[in-house]
């Protein structure tokens, strides 16, 4: 299956002016002789993953659904692979349809059938995009995500961390993390609170909940690196239903490891059949599924 997939890289400028490349996954019979426009997923790598790496969680899923990914390998206000939703990263994300048009201009992606999916960070910039960008996305799919960036500051010190982490680390990898948050955000959460909740979904809540696209929210509770998922994307998950009942947000609750259920052998097809992007019904053994609630008074949301 993964034979049906081919990937092209391309280039762009970050918002930084840094030259970057982004990953196109595209349906390997799809070309400038057979074009139509088809969908496309912005997908954001996770923290310290690269976005190479990234695309190898999507094998031939793009074949069988039809639909094109770009993983961009995202720049943030100081670091590359550790953006944390910086304002920057988020908002060359919702450039990324217009820079595959202009670097494939055989490409035609259905405007109307834009999505964005990541994991651990890459659900936190993919949330950040929804809440600033909600017109340009027609579905979400966060998994595993920080949704309060002062929170995850502050339980950084609770990720496992074994010898060899530490030797990888050169000590406890929270330590290091932190020391990467304050370089990239500016200073800690006391010292640069309202930098800090620029960078959370959870502040944008009412934004999330306003815009009616249909949203999955997936997180576990055994997650040992966003640690406490109640308080991250069950918080927000929460929030949401409380400002807007009949949002179309839906929960999935399991106990994976941390962002092991978006893979293309795990729980990616079920995200994405439940978006439309792959055929049949979408099936989640194992997992707690709360679907949105029926739409307040009859009115659509």
């Amino acid at each position: 299956m993964k034979r049906q997939v081919r990937v092209i890289v391309v280039h762009y400028r970050a918002h930084d002016g840094v030259r970057r490349r982004a990953y196109v996954l595209l349906p390997s019979s799809y070309g400038p002789k057979n074009n139509p426009a088809i969908p496309l997923v912005i997908s954001p790598h996770g923290r310290g993953v690269s976005a190479r790496a990234n695309t190898k969680l999507w094998r031939g899923l793009p074949a069988v659904g039809r639909f094109a990914v770009i993983s961009p390998e995202g720049e943030g206000r100081k670091l590359g692979r550790y953006s944390w939703g910086s304002r920057g990263q988020v908002e060359d994300l919702a450039r990324m349809p217009v820079i595959a048009h202009l670097t494939l201009p055989w490409l035609h992606v259905n405007q109307h059938r834009i999505y964005a999916l990541g994991g651990s960070m890459g659900g936190q910039e993919t949330l950040l995009l929804l809440a600033r960008h909600p017109r340009l996305l027609a579905g979400v799919a966060a998994f595993d995500s920080v949704t309060n960036m002062a929170l995850q500051y502050r339980s950084f010190h609770r990720i496992p961390c074994s010898r060899k982490c530490v030797r990888t680390w050169g000590g406890p990898i929270g330590k290091t993390l932190r020391s990467l948050a304050r370089q990239e955000i500016g200073g800690s959460p006391r010292a640069r609170p309202l930098a800090y909740a620029q960078r959370s979904p959870v502040t944008y809540a009412r934004a999330i909940a306003a815009s009616c696209v249909p949203l999955e929210l997936w997180w576990s509770v055994k997650d040992r690196i966003v640690v406490n998922q109640r308080y991250q994307t069950g918080a927000l998950y929460r929030r949401i239903v409380k400002l807007r009942p009949d949002a179309p947000v839906t929960a999935y609750v399991g106990s994976w490891r941390h962002s092991a259920e978006m893979h293309a052998e795990a729980r990616l097809p079920a995200a994405l059949t439940a978006l439309g992007l792959l055929p049949g019904r979408a099936r989640t053994p194992g997992v707690r599924v709360y679907p949105p609630a029926d739409t307040l008074n009859g009115r659509p949301c």
